[in-house]
């Protein structure tokens, strides 16, 4: 039986323009030998990005954590009102007593346990032989929180010719105004239509940066990349990260995927 992937739209509120192509040649910059953090590693198959979904890690939880608290409280109150004084004449407003505190808690929730449970890093390898990339990708949702299946880590892979790079700008007064951030969208090579979109950077100086390094390491090879400015990081490893980092899971890709992302193919997979 052939499971028939998932469309989404063709672009997302917020789109703004994409980046070059995956088959344009990039300029070359010295501004992306500046990037920080720079790739967490390259060689002659295959090169990994840094990338993480949550900008301030620990902000949900320290915020969120006391909004739970206090609408766990809010509920407990109004449940005991009811109690004891009983059904007011205003059904409407009893309804809303009693629906209120659960559905704001279970708004909350899914953000916590996000900022507790996402990865330290979900990063993106390019393979160029292969011409694939290989996404540490979690998935979640808001729903369904407390799920196993609809939480957790799953890689996923693509063609590296399926692979577009948005822009999407939104404007968030309460967030410091202008908000761009980079994403990757997914083809069907068939029908031309989106099955994925992912998320790739938080910032468009960011984005610009990562997606020229894929774009020549792909096209020319590591030897094309430049000489990074910073040294690259080692997400696994505790030092210098902060608390909420360190109680982050470690990057742990399957072991099948983490071989095929980093090695060229077999002389009977190329035929």
């Amino acid at each position: 039986m052939t499971v028939k992937p998932k469309v989404l739209s063709e672009r997302a509120i917020g789109w703004s323009y994409d980046l070059p192509s995956v088959g344009e040649k990039p300029e070359t910059h010295y501004w992306t030998a500046h990037v920080n953090p720079p790739p967490n590693q390259f060689d002659d198959v295959h090169l990994e990005l840094p990338r993480k979904t949550v900008s301030l890690r620990g902000f949900s939880a320290l915020v969120g954590v006391p909004g739970l608290l206090f609408c766990a409280g809010l509920a407990l109150s109004l449940y005991w009102d009811l109690f004891i004084y009983g059904w007011g004449r205003d059904w409407l407003m009893n309804i809303l007593f009693i629906l209120g505190p659960p559905v704001m808690l279970w708004a909350l929730i899914p953000y916590i346990r996000l900022d507790l449970v996402i990865p330290r890093d979900e990063p993106i390898r390019f393979n160029r032989l292969r011409r694939k990339i290989y996404i540490y990708e979690y998935r979640f949702d808001r729903v369904f929180i407390f799920s196993r299946k609809r939480w957790g880590v799953q890689p996923v892979a693509y063609n590296w010719d399926d692979v577009t790079a948005e822009v999407y700008r939104i404007y968030a007064p309460g967030h410091g105004g202008l908000i761009e951030n980079v994403m990757l969208s997914v083809r069907n090579p068939e029908t031309d239509e989106v099955i994925d979109r992912v998320f790739f950077t938080h910032t468009l100086h960011e984005g610009k940066a990562f997606w020229a390094i894929a774009r020549l390491f792909m096209q020319q090879g590591p030897e094309a990349l430049p000489k990074f400015v910073h040294p690259p990081r080692d997400w696994n490893d505790d030092d210098g990260l902060s608390h909420m980092h360190c109680l982050a899971p470690k990057v742990q890709w399957p072991t099948e995927i983490d071989l095929e992302s980093r090695t060229a193919p077999a002389t009977d997979e190329v035929c």
